[in-house]
């Protein structure tokens, strides 16, 4: 599917689930955006085990969370030990990332973005990555289960309703001003905040990968 952009979550699947909703969306790319390619309840999809299982389904793997993860190991994208998504989308390294992915597309490549969450509103590979990526003429599908896909403007017009945020007729003159200040909300939500820096009664929403 030429300009066509997927992504998943592996969650709870199964190895085989996750392979067949690849196949189904005739996926030949995997990009891993995750910062540790690692998981201790799902080592099937530990780094190398996984690359393996691709490999043997003729499924390119590559590894971008260096990249594109929400954990970056420059130290000013943090502040006070939280990640911003802002400093992180300013990064070198970052647009780096995106342009692999659109040079993959342009290739021929059918890619999907993978990261641990299952509802892509609640991963960076959503909040961040494809923010990034929007109005660049790709078309984005998140892949839900083997019946359910969700555009990136279906997902924004979800995520405006669960934030219940409204127009403001003095802050949103622009169009888009509205699904930026979604994405700026829910990106405060779910961002990595490293254990020790936060105050006494944060909690960190997801995972953060």
């Amino acid at each position: 599917m030429a300009n066509t952009l997927f992504t998943i979550g592996y969650s709870n699947r199964s190895i085989e689930d996750l392979i067949a909703l690849l196949k189904q969306h005739k996926i030949t790319a995997l990009c891993d955006v995750r910062s540790a390619p690692y998981s201790s309840r799902n080592p099937q999809y530990n780094r190398e085990i996984f690359k393996q299982s691709l490999k043997l389904r003729n499924i390119e793997y590559v590894f971008l969370g260096e990249e594109l993860g929400a954990r970056p190991k420059d130290l000013s994208c943090y502040v006070e030990g939280k990640a911003i998504y802002e400093k992180i989308a300013a990064a070198t390294l970052f647009k780096k990332g995106l342009e692999r992915v659109n040079l993959g597309i342009k290739k021929g490549y059918t890619l999907a973005l993978m990261c641990a969450e299952k509802d892509p509103m609640t991963c960076h590979r959503t909040i961040l990555i494809c923010r990034n990526l929007r109005g660049q003429g790709v078309d984005i599908q998140h892949i839900i289960d083997d019946q359910t896909n969700e555009t990136q403007t279906d997902l924004e017009k979800r995520l405006i309703a669960q934030l219940k945020l409204y127009p403001d007729m003095f802050k949103d003159a622009d169009p888009n001003a509205l699904i930026e200040r979604a994405y700026d909300a829910q990106g405060d939500r779910i961002t990595y905040v490293e254990k020790g820096e936060r105050e006494p009664n944060e909690i960190t929403v997801g995972p953060g990968l």
